[in-house]
């Protein structure tokens, strides 16, 4: 059985208050435990916080990029190393505003996904298209090419160790999201891409939904068969709010 994983990404934001604040109201509304588990990913300046805060405890951490190399004149980047110092479990790999903001290529996010496997973080690769490839009924095929640049190069195996997070781009601090039934034709989608190539890692690997989860639509999105929770953005910067998520799990 998949247990449901509740992820906060807080993109740009934060500050030493604010994490503080956050993150002690989590603590106190995840000492009961229901199954579900969570994850939040500051931004870097404020992993060293969060490492403090929330060591001993059941809420895990992870960064929101890495770059691929090990060290070396990158100046402004993070390995995967750096990340690991600070205790993180979890980066996120191939986020649409990486990706579209900054460039990242399918191949460029690849060379990502194996850095963090090979240096022992579990890798959340982000796909999902924009509103006009929606509208061109393109959805499945980019859906598909953004994987297959990483399955393709670390192979199935690899999501042994590996979450993925679809994001409809159109979706994502937009106030949209996808109905339940949109987003779990996607993630069936994407669990039958697994499954061509391994039943079993098809089974296990968790498919989070990444667009505009909230607490008045978490429950209807996670009973879905192949949605196994959520990357949640604005959301998560509010312990209310994030929590309300948490708890539509039932």
């Amino acid at each position: 059985m998949r247990r449901i994983l509740v992820a906060g990404n807080w993109k740009m934001h934060g500050s030493r208050a604010m994490v503080q604040e956050l993150l002690e109201g989590l603590l106190a509304g995840t000492e009961r435990e229901n199954g579900v588990d969570m994850a939040v990913f500051p931004p870097y300046p404020y992993l060293a916080q969060a490492q403090s805060l929330l060591e001993n405890s059941n809420i895990t951490w992870g960064a929101q990029n890495l770059n691929p190399a090990p060290k070396g004149a990158h100046t402004g980047e993070v390995s995967p190393s750096m990340l690991l110092d600070f205790g993180c479990r979890y980066v996120l790999v191939g986020h649409s505003e990486r990706r579209t903001i900054y460039g990242e290529s399918d191949e460029n996010v690849a060379d990502r996904f194996d850095a963090a496997l090979e240096a022992g973080l579990e890798p959340i690769l982000c796909v999902g298209e924009t509103l006009e490839e929606r509208e061109d009924n393109l959805t499945e095929a980019v859906v598909e090419r953004q994987l297959d640049a990483v399955l393709n190069q670390s192979g199935v195996a690899a999501f042994s160790r590996a979450v993925v997070a679809y994001e409809p781009v159109w979706a994502i601090g937009t106030g949209k999201t996808a109905s339940p039934e949109q987003a779990q034709a996607v993630h069936a989608f994407i669990r039958d891409k697994f499954a061509s190539r391994d039943d079993i890692i098809a089974g296990q690997i968790r498919i989070l939904y990444g667009g505009s989860v909230n607490g008045s639509n978490a429950a209807d999105l996670f009973a879905r068969e192949d949605i196994d929770g959520g990357l949640v953005g604005g959301a998560s910067l509010k312990v209310e709010d994030f929590l309300s998520i948490r708890n539509a799990v039932v």
